[in-house]
């Protein structure tokens, strides 16, 4: 009897974690305060921002989400004049990965025209949402 309860917790639990990592995944969401702002700059990215507002993204090789991210992403970017999409190898880019404090791919920042970290989501965003928090960034 005692192994049958313990089995119906695990999965209770189990469940309720899915269900909260459901929806959590993607959501872009403010990360901290105004004034302790993250900012960027192209030569940390290794790309140019765009004029108003640049979308980064973290990457691995063999993230699956990264795929679609990147679809998304770059077809947000062209819609929008003086949007330009950052692809980042987080392999490669330990330092800022450790500085940004991104613990999994794809992770998504927009930034606006200076480089500030505007939003930031954790797992593959839905369109609307990116271009939402373009709004704020413009």
């Amino acid at each position: 009897m005692t192994g049958l309860i313990v089995c119906l917790v695990v999965l209770a639990a189990a469940g309720a974690f899915g269900a909260v990592r459901k929806v959590r995944d993607g959501r872009l969401r403010v990360r901290g305060d105004e004034d302790g702002a993250v900012r960027l700059t192209g030569a940390e990215l290794g790309a140019p921002l765009g004029e108003r507002a640049t979308l980064v993204q973290f990457s691995t090789s063999f993230c699956q989400p990264c795929r679609a991210t990147r679809r998304t992403l770059a077809e947000v970017a062209g819609m929008v004049e003086g949007v330009a999409h950052v692809e980042v190898d987080a392999e490669s880019s330990l330092e800022l990965v450790r500085r940004l404090e991104v613990l999994r791919t794809p992770t998504v920042l927009v930034l606006d025209a200076s480089g500030r970290v505007v939003r930031r989501a954790a797992g593959q965003p839905r369109k609307a949402d990116v271009i939402a928090a373009l709004g704020e960034a413009v």
